[in-house]
């Protein structure tokens, strides 16, 4: 069996008896996903090892054998650490993936933002005496809770960055929305394409003119009137995104009549002690960038959630 490990700025990687006889090269190739030109670079800069030697590419490898692979990232500021209680959901050398809470933002936009979620991933790998810049593979919003995904260094989020954009990585959402959006047990998929709303820094809409922007969703409850509330009633969908525009969960239901409980930004109406928009990323899989095993991760319910799932029950 094949292992791995990232030890500072190496990979590490032990091959296994179904790499045996393989090429150096095809190895790097098809187990490290390293593109031809990154191991013509890692070879000018003797970036690549084989039991600690300088290989020639073509040599064939036996299991057992040490391949180590220089993946430093070029020089980035790193984000100044911040203590921060942070729900961890998977972690290992290459990635980390968090339960996000409500009201943080994931990364700054600006040098005066200095309490984000990546300022606090700052400080618990310092902890570690991990030193690197934080890159989100994806975003939430401010107030949308639930799993985001980390990676640990500039060689593995252009992995993920790559299993992203071909759709290979699963988000899954649970929703609450305004109104009775289908039939319980219903399929559903909203294909408008969004753009930015002239004259708003924030605000989406849908617009023919916009980029392709296509949301999957189920029905699994629907919920009577609530005074105060829910007057039209409301529906818990859970949602899957096969692209990810900003805000395009929230667009997309509001477009459509059912804007998500809370969301005071695109038109939900005014629900006592509903603080934000009741958006929970609970479940994320995807294939692991070095060893190819499937991580699936579920992100439980926040307290606020559940809380106004039940007073719609009752």
């Amino acid at each position: 069996m094949s292992k791995w490990k990232i030890s500072g700025s190496w990979l590490e990687y032990t091959a296994g008896e179904a790499e045996a006889g393989w090429t150096v090269e095809s190895l790097l190739k098809e187990r490290l996903s390293i593109s031809g030109r990154m191991i013509q670079r890692l070879t000018r800069k003797k970036g690549i090892f084989l039991n600690r030697k300088q290989p020639f590419l073509q040599k064939k490898v036996k299991a057992g054998d040490l391949i180590k692979v220089n993946i430093e990232d070029k020089a980035e500021p790193v984000l100044p650490p911040v203590a921060m209680d942070l729900c961890i959901l998977y972690e290992d050398d290459a990635v980390l993936v968090l339960n996000k809470p409500a009201g943080i933002i994931v990364h700054p936009v600006n040098r005066e933002q200095d309490a984000t979620l990546a300022h606090g991933i700052a400080y618990y790998w310092q902890s570690k005496g991990k030193r690197c810049a934080v890159r989100p593979v994806h975003r939430l919003d401010k107030d949308t809770t639930g799993a985001i995904l980390i990676a640990g260094s500039g060689y593995i989020h252009q992995m993920l960055d790559k299993e992203l954009r071909e759709h290979r990585i699963r988000r899954t959402y649970l929703a609450l929305v305004e109104g009775h959006a289908g039939e319980e047990g219903e399929k559903r998929t909203f294909a408008d394409p969004i753009d930015r709303e002239p004259g708003h820094a924030v605000r989406r809409r849908v617009d023919v003119r916009g980029e392709k922007a296509v949301t999957h969703y189920t029905v699994r409850a629907l919920y009577p009137s609530v005074p105060g509330l829910a007057e039209n009633g409301a529906t818990l969908v859970e949602v899957e995104l096969e692209t990810g525009r900003t805000h395009q969960i929230r667009v997309h239901f509001s477009h459509h009549g059912h804007p998500l409980l809370g969301d005071r930004l695109y038109g939900a109406a005014a629900g006592s002690g509903i603080n934000r928009q009741m958006l929970h990323a609970v479940s994320l899989s995807f294939c692991h960038p070095v060893t190819g095993e499937k991580i699936e991760c579920s992100a439980e319910i926040p307290e606020d959630m559940r809380q106004l799932m039940g007073k719609l029950q009752m």
